[in-house]
């Protein structure tokens, strides 16, 4: 059995992890910008490589599963490119093999990298609008009094826009 097909579904998974890096990319400056509307159509766009990823992942093990039946040994789920890479013999298969991983893996540390980027863009925004929610509402009423720990929080502000008075 050919290692093709696995090599085609690491392009696949190579294809998708791309979209995904460029899509994080994009994500940046409209996180900086604060566009909800492009923010959710990344999202959605990110969702569909998601799928993908999760198609072609289910290929490749079934791949990996097929070729090492073919070669006598017990299939297993847990089996990466890395291990598969091991077993192969002929040199020109598991340099190709080599490459496709290597270049996969540096595009997910990429991504890996634009996603630490953006999920400090989100909390850092998060943190602004919660001290501007304290700002105007006040400090959270569970702060100023003790309440038991079993006991249900009300999660009630005092503020300026108190709408009981």
């Amino acid at each position: 059995m050919s290692i093709q097909p696995l090599l085609d579904t690491m392009d696949k998974l190579q294809e998708a992890h791309e979209a995904l890096l460029e899509l994080a990319k994009g994500k940046t400056p409209v996180l900086i910008s604060n566009d909800i509307d492009q923010l959710n159509m990344i999202v959605n766009r990110e969702n569909k490589w998601v799928r993908a990823i999760t198609e072609a992942n289910q290929q490749r093990i079934q791949i990996i599963g097929s070729y090492l039946i073919s070669r006598g040994y017990n299939p297993n789920p847990k089996i990466t490119v890395g291990d598969l890479i091991k077993v192969i013999f002929k040199a020109e298969e598991k340099q190709a093999l080599m490459e496709a991983q290597h270049k996969l893996l540096a595009t997910i540390e990429d991504l890996k990298a634009n996603n630490v980027i953006n999920q400090q863009l989100i909390e850092q925004s998060l943190s602004f609008v919660n001290y501007s929610l304290d700002l105007v509402m006040g400090p959270p009423e569970d702060d100023l009094v003790y309440r038991n720990p079993n006991q249900a929080r009300s999660g009630n502000r005092l503020g300026m826009f108190d709408r009981r008075g």
